[in-house]
């Protein structure tokens, strides 16, 4: 699998699927690319230590080679660690490294990383200058517009200054800041309020640096608009709940000239995988808990995504009743 050179980092990062734990595995980002041939797509974060305890690394590692291009996402806050984390994540083919300083879970940063580490800067920079010094990819980071009481933009700044110059090529930020203590990661997902102008004016305090803006956006019309003042957008929540919203990517952020993907379409393109998947003794409920987000909005959607579900947990779902379940769909224009 070849990795996208770094000269190339700004065609693939107009509008990326953020890294969300328990949702962008494998089998959704394989969704996702079908929805879309261009949008960069992350892997769940992996704490860079996990992967020297561990004698399956494939279960944290593997992806599939259409997932290109496909960031992976490392916590951890020791540079050595991650030292062997950046060849290993070299080895194994992914296109870039991010590394995470954004999660406001408190177990994440009871393990002094995430969110917790933009209190500690010069530690990040060391772990930016690990991760680049021995890999050739780009490696870039995700962070939040500051934590706690600590979120004005003089410390934003600061903080950005440090890191760009130990060598990130690119920042995503998610535009508020995390409460440590006090409120839960979903919690830290809604309530500190969005602050969109303090990332422009970082943006306009650096214009040589590739800054990506996160949260908040639920269609592409705001991405769109987001790009004229950021170099990119990252989607989260929205994209895994309302995936089909998102279908013309290509066409309005990329000037693809492709048709718009139906439900029906997407399952279909799949069916291949699927079948490789349950074949390898893989369950089909690894796969339809993120395949019945793309049926919404049309009649009877909650009984097929019901009958799928149901049939997917019982372990009575095969690729024929997916096939003429999917049908049914396609025969009513979806």
């Amino acid at each position: 699998m070849s990795s996208i050179h770094s000269d190339s980092i700004k065609n693939i990062h107009k509008l990326s699927i953020a890294p969300m734990m328990d949702c962008t595995d494998k089998h959704f980002r394989m969704i996702m690319r079908k929805i879309s041939s261009k949008a960069l797509l992350y892997t769940e974060m992996i704490v860079a230590k996990s992967l020297f305890h561990t004698d399956k690394k494939e279960k944290f590692l593997d992806f599939n080679n259409e997932e290109h291009p496909i960031s992976i996402q490392f916590g951890g806050d020791n540079p050595k660690i991650l030292k062997e984390a950046a060849r290993i994540a070299q080895d194994w083919g992914y296109d870039e490294i991010n590394f995470n300083v954004g999660c406001p879970s408190p177990r994440v940063c009871s393990g002094n990383f995430g969110a917790s580490l933009m209190k500690d800067p010069l530690t990040v920079a060391k772990c930016i200058e690990s991760l680049k010094n021995n890999c050739n990819l780009p490696v870039t980071i995700k962070h939040r517009i500051g934590v706690d009481n600590d979120d004005s933009f003089v410390n934003l700044n600061k903080f950005v200054r440090i890191i760009a110059n130990a060598g990130a090529d690119r920042f995503t930020v998610h535009a508020r800041k995390a409460i440590l203590k006090g409120l839960n990661p979903k919690q830290n997902r809604t309530i500190p309020p969005l602050n969109y102008d303090l990332v422009k004016k970082l943006k306009k305090s650096n214009p040589e640096l590739l800054i990506e803006i996160n949260g908040g956006f639920t269609n592409i019309d705001e991405s769109l608009k987001a790009l004229n003042d950021f170099d990119g957008v990252m989607i989260g929540r929205s994209v895994y709940k309302h995936p089909l919203r998102w279908s013309e990517i290509d066409q309005k952020v990329y000037g693809i000239n492709t048709e718009p993907k139906s439900a029906s379409n997407i399952i279909f393109s799949l069916i291949p995988y699927i079948d490789e998947h349950l074949t390898n003794g893989g369950k089909s409920w690894d796969i339809c808990k993120h395949l019945i987000n793309l049926v919404e909005g049309i009649p009877k959607a909650k009984i097929w995504r019901n009958q799928i579900s149901n049939k997917s947990i019982d372990k009575k779902l095969d690729i024929e009743y997916l096939l003429k379940e999917t049908k049914k769909l396609e025969e009513m224009g979806y």
